[in-house]
């Protein structure tokens, strides 16, 4: 529709502070005279005129939420958000709520960006197009609206559109009215056909919350993650890339840290993932033949997995399985899938080359549906 009248009659846009109208007609007698170097400038000039309607009307959607988009802002780089003496009173409520500073998520944009943390090697790296397409799971329950569609907007940005099958929010049947129809109704319009809701209609928590996410996904590979995270781009073609290579492979994405009070992203040192002596799934160095390869940009083999952030081929994890959905104990899964996993005789591994920084970046102090 907004094609059809971008044809059919002049278009009145904004230049500087005057007004100038395009009338098609003559731009189209006028392209004759100057060849084809002519026509393709004035399709890309509509062309950009028309993304800026668009991009003023989606933009609307979030503003109607009291939320921002674009890449600047507080925040911007991964620097520390801050608020006016006046804002921090009214932040207190809400943080004390949430477990983070979810006023200030609301100051931040939806698309801001953070820093890379990959090594050099891994921004080299090439890789095929043949590659699998992944669905992305998130789940959450009473998480803040803000949080949840930061997550969305940066898998949507940094995951090649022809990767991305589609993102799945599994809502563990939250009570908090914004996460009803306020966010069913943005995710339809601001990402129609891409991003799917599930409900669940009683609190299943985290596993079965998963399993249901997984129900869902029609992806050849499935990534799970809590819905408070950031991508950045050069995230998902690693992670593809060695599933492709084999289904029965286990990724966990690197992890590092947004601070809770201020949103602010720290970097975390490499590590892999092992246990505590009271099997708390935990960091810890990596082995010593992966240090003497002296490439960081390799994966780190690991004995454990961390529940929040992990992507496997779809056929595969129900072929193990799947998270054993009587499960109920938090970090209970760490152990399962990683002896799932290894009585294949296969190797969960750690990513360093899945981008985000080094993979995906999680605020730390709430870890979705109990």
């Amino acid at each position: 529709f907004v094609l059809f009248l971008a044809k059919c009659r002049p278009i009145t846009t904004k230049s500087g502070d005057s007004y100038h109208d395009i009338h098609p007609r003559a731009e189209v007698a006028n392209l004759t005279a100057h060849g084809i170097s002519s026509i393709q400038d004035a399709v890309l000039k509509r062309l950009s005129l028309l993304e800026d309607i668009v991009y003023r009307q989606l933009n609307g959607l979030s503003k109607s939420l009291g939320l921002i988009e674009g890449y600047g802002g507080r925040g911007k780089g991964g620097l520390p958000a801050t608020l006016s003496p006046e804002e921090e009173e009214k932040a207190k409520g809400p943080h004390e709520k949430y477990g983070y500073n979810s006023y200030l998520s609301e100051k931040i944009s939806l698309d801001r960006s953070i820093p890379d943390y990959r090594p050099t090697k891994c921004k080299e790296l090439k890789y095929g197009k043949d590659l699998p397409q992944i669905s992305i799971i998130f789940i959450f329950v009473n998480e803040a609206l803000s949080v949840i569609l930061r997550s969305v907007h940066s898998a949507v940005n940094h995951t090649p559109a022809p990767l991305l099958k589609e993102i799945i929010l599994v809502d563990d049947n939250s009570d908090e009215e914004e996460l009803k129809a306020p966010l069913e109704e943005y995710v339809n319009k601001r990402y129609p056909g891409l991003v799917k809701v599930v409900r669940n209609q009683k609190r299943e928590g985290l596993i079965r919350a998963r399993i249901e996410g997984w129900k869902a996904a029609t992806g050849q590979v499935t990534g799970f993650f809590d819905a408070h995270v950031e991508f950045t781009a050069g995230w998902a073609e690693p992670v593809l890339s060695r599933i492709q290579e084999n289904r029965k492979r286990v990724i966990l994405p690197s992890i590092d840290n947004i601070k809770q009070d201020n949103f602010e992203v720290q970097r975390y040192e490499n590590s892999a993932h092992g246990y505590s002596w009271e099997l708390w799934c935990m960091y810890i160095s990596p082995p010593k033949d992966w240090w003497d390869a002296g490439d960081p940009s390799l994966p780190i083999r690991t004995p454990a997995m961390i529940g929040c952030s992990f992507v496997v081929n779809r056929k595969f994890f129900g072929e193990i399985g799947l998270l054993d959905p009587g499960m109920d104990v938090y970090g209970g899964e760490n152990i399962e899938l990683g002896i799932k996993v290894g009585a294949t005789g296969q190797q969960n591994v750690t990513s360093w080359c899945s981008g985000e920084p080094r993979g995906v970046t999680e605020l730390n102090s709430f870890w979705g549906p109990s």
